[in-house]
């Protein structure tokens, strides 16, 4: 298929912007603590060796959570293909310290180089991967076509575009066919999806309906001694978790959790907003309100009316102090967080009703009574109190939360099978 003048113009503009976009990336990496070495895996320079010994298999997603919705597919690919070796790529400072902590065996991490040809042509003389992955909608032209020309088979999973970005590929179906066509699979979050990948011309018998991988996602990290820590300075205290909160959420959390305590005056909220370097401001709200707090990032464990939480990856510890957890990105337009992380530590999700990015997981978790939606700080409050003052009701809501789980697993396993069989990586 020859390639289209609007690729080849994108050939020609990404080798003029290459110089420039180092420079950027590269001071933006080392202000978040990256080496230098480590930066330049931005323009193809590997830092890990490409073991030999067995297929490798390249898994890309540029954010946090495209790279780290892939972790439980990956783990579960390696248990059925024991001499596979996988690469992760993702863009982000943040991405690659959170995945540090949870990458499934024999897998590396590296930063995705640029969208030209000097680093693509590196990166894949280093890697050449036997088989790619790409996350969502990581649809960049140069590395699909020059990973497709090198051989390696190809599959979209997650396959996930706005609306707008749909248009944009409906008006240039030369461009699209050209794009799509290297996939052997592609597996979309819904049906809706599916469709949109056919109107943008991907081939329609290579396209099927697959699930939201957020709502899979691996285990969360968990540090043992850090858990008894916090036990043991919680002492016998209920606690609920407020978690990924965004700004003007903390103030309905904050409201409800002082209604809470006229009924139960030693509740403790451990409140962890979605972004960390938010902690003096979310401080400020908390002390606005007249409640005592501890603070992580003064080394504190929870002892207050308020532990902020404003630490990266230790969400997964304050999960396992408490089976009642609010998750925000819920009570404003932002589409909701991943409800599977908590189901996962054995607890009942709470979350507001603006979840438009899980909305069939949380359609599912409430038909199994693993989650509840609410609208204001009230009605926060009422279900909060509902849990912590019916046990009956707090054992059948995690035993919920259990079953779901559980569920989830047969799912993964199928989409792993689909994805070695479309790749033609049976052992």
């Amino acid at each position: 298929m020859p390639a289209p003048f609007l690729y080849r113009a994108w050939v020609a503009v990404s080798m003029v912007l290459v110089p420039f976009a180092t420079m950027i990336e590269t001071r933006k990496l080392r202000r978040a603590g990256v080496s230098v070495m480590r930066a330049h895996e931005k323009i193809g320079h590997a830092t890990e060796p490409r073991q030999k010994n067995g297929p490798l298999i390249w898994f890309h997603g540029a954010s946090v959570g495209e790279s780290l919705s892939v972790l439980a597919l990956i783990d579960r690919m390696g248990r059925k293909l024991p001499r596979a070796q996988f690469l992760i790529t993702s863009g982000t400072a943040t991405s690659a310290k959170l995945l540090s902590s949870r990458l499934p065996a024999r897998t590396v991490h590296q930063f995705a180089p640029f969208d030209a040809p000097g680093p693509l042509k590196r990166f894949l003389r280093h890697w050449h991967p036997d088989a790619a992955v790409f996350v969502e909608s990581e649809l960049w032209p140069q590395m699909l076509r020059r990973t497709h020309a090198r051989g390696a088979r190809m599959a979209l999973v997650n396959a996930r575009l706005s609306e707008g970005s749909v248009a944009k590929w409906r008006k240039r179906p030369a461009f699209a066919r050209y794009i799509l066509d290297v996939f052997s699979l592609i597996l979309t979050q819904n049906d809706k999806m599916a469709q949109s990948m056919v109107d943008m011309h991907a081939p329609a018998d290579r396209v099927a309906r697959g699930v939201n991988l957020k709502s899979m996602a691996g285990p969360l990290p968990l540090d043992e001694d850090a858990l008894f820590e916090a036990r043991a300075a919680l002492g016998h205290r209920p606690v609920w978790v407020a978690s990924s909160t965004h700004e003007g959420e903390e103030q309905t959390v904050l409201a409800a959790h002082k209604t809470l305590l006229k009924a139960h005056p030693d509740l403790c909220l451990i409140l962890a907003p979605r972004h960390p370097e938010r902690g003096q401001e979310v401080m400020n709200l908390i002390a606005g309100a007249s409640l005592s707090l501890t603070r992580r990032t003064r080394g504190d464990m929870p002892g207050a009316q308020v532990f902020l939480a404003d630490t990266m990856g230790e969400l997964g510890l304050w999960y396992a102090l408490s089976d009642i957890v609010f998750l925000g990105g819920s009570l404003r337009p932002i589409g909701g967080h991943n409800p599977f992380e908590v189901a996962q530590s054995g607890a009942t999700v709470l979350s507001g009703t603006h979840v438009t990015n899980f909305a069939e997981t949380f359609a599912a978790m409430e038909e199994a009574g693993a989650a509840r939606l609410v609208a204001d700080a009230d009605d926060l409050a009422q279900q909060v109190d509902a849990l912590l003052t019916n046990d009956a009701q707090r054992a059948k809501a995690r035993t919920a939360a259990d079953t779901f789980v559980a569920g989830q697993t047969d799912t993964l396993d199928t989409i792993a099978d689909r994805l070695i069989r479309a790749l033609e990586l049976a052992p």
